[in-house]
């Protein structure tokens, strides 16, 4: 169980102290696609070295002592990137949660960057990550909860994997949820998988929850999960990630089909 309480480096501590953190970081970023009106819903900021490193050699550097550094210094760097770049749809930024001690506390730094970079906080989107399990689900849902209190859209990531799944749903109700990757290859030809995103959209869309599939890279993987009732999409189908810019999107992967 997470304890709010905890005086170490990688905690509260060092929200006080204002620790920074020894390695540097950039960020890339895949743009969030929205079929049904052919425009970029979002851009996930996605980690990466000052030279583009890959998000694996960064996250080889984070462990217990500088976890809260990691995830202030990701909030304050893909906010930065976007107002320099001039972002105009949502940015969606991934947190640690066990980063998180006292939610109230722990977000002074993002509200501290989004007024100084001018970028709206309705704008940002916090991605709940499953790299770590997650122990203490009320301290979860005190996060999501203070967080959609302040204005921040809150969503979880890599849906159906991992940790997270419909148990995770019922402790908590994000605005978004995204459905790992491992549900959408090839769905096309597989009737389970088709099965059970069709159960999932439906008590999503049953709660007021959005739905993403992440990883699309086919035009028949895009068919199939629009037939699902899902109109939120992310993957190499669309782009890449762009390394400190935002990606183009190929004008006829955002061709609207008809109905």
């Amino acid at each position: 169980m997470l304890d709010s309480t905890k005086n170490k480096r990688g905690g509260c501590s060092a929200c006080r102290d204002g620790d920074a953190l020894d390695f540097s970081i950039s960020m890339a970023f895949q743009p969030i696609v929205d079929m049904e009106t052919g425009d970029v819903f979002a851009q996930e900021a996605l980690v990466r070295g000052p030279g583009n490193e890959p998000a694996g050699k960064i996250f080889r550097r984070v462990n217990d002592d500088n976890r809260y550094q990691f995830d202030q210094a990701c909030r304050v760097r893909a906010i930065e990137l976007a107002a320099s770049l001039g972002m105009e749809s949502l940015l969606s930024i991934n947190f640690m949660p066990n980063a998180v001690y006292q939610p109230e506390r722990c977000i002074r730094t993002t509200l501290q960057a989004a007024e100084a970079h001018n970028f709206p906080i309705e704008r940002i989107i916090f991605e709940i990550t499953e790299s770590e399990k997650i122990e203490d689900h009320k301290h979860l849902r005190d996060i999501v909860l203070h967080y959609q209190e302040r204005g921040f859209l809150t969503a979880i990531d890599d849906f159906g994997a991992g940790y997270s799944g419909l148990g995770l749903l019922a402790e908590l109700q994000t605005d978004l949820v995204k459905l790992d990757m491992a549900l959408i290859r090839d769905i096309h030809r597989d009737k389970p998988r088709q099965a059970i995103v069709r159960g999932t959209v439906q008590t999503c869309d049953d709660l007021g929850i959005r739905v993403i599939a992440e990883g699309v890279e086919s035009r028949e993987e895009l068919e199939t999960l629009r037939q699902a009732g899902i109109r939120l999409f992310q993957g190499y189908y669309f782009a890449r990630p762009a390394f400190e810019g935002q990606a183009r999107v190929p004008p006829d992967r955002l061709v609207v089909a008809p109905d």
